[in-house]
């Protein structure tokens, strides 16, 4: 029962939520006991959508791909986290800027 409850709220955590929640697993794990530079840390980011890219690739499955998906989210949370980015906020501003924008943006691709 208990592991059903703790499920049902990861259901319901918000972004910033899920920000707090990667970045403490992060520092608990070490990632945060030296400095990091911003470019190692989108470069990490940017690696998680090239392995997910290669589970495409390789054919392994949705299952692979998500998982690969959820790290690359994993990392920029921690990011945001770890440098005071309100992402929730910055999401919601994009959203509705991308809706007045032009069909595909005015681009052929």
């Amino acid at each position: 029962m208990k592991k059903l409850k703790a499920h049902n709220m990861e259901k319901q955590m918000t972004i910033k939520q899920w920000i707090e929640a990667c970045h403490k697993t992060a520092q608990e794990k070490g990632w945060w006991d030296f400095e990091r530079s911003d470019g190692e840390l989108i470069a990490l980011m940017h690696s998680e959508l090239s392995e997910a890219l290669e589970a495409l690739r390789n054919e392994l499955g949705k299952e692979e791909v998500a998982e690969e998906l959820a790290d690359c989210c994993i990392r920029i949370f921690d990011y945001c986290g770890s440098r005071g980015i309100d992402l929730e906020e910055a999401l919601k501003k994009k959203a509705e800027k991308n809706k007045s924008r032009p069909y595909r943006h005015g681009k052929k691709f």
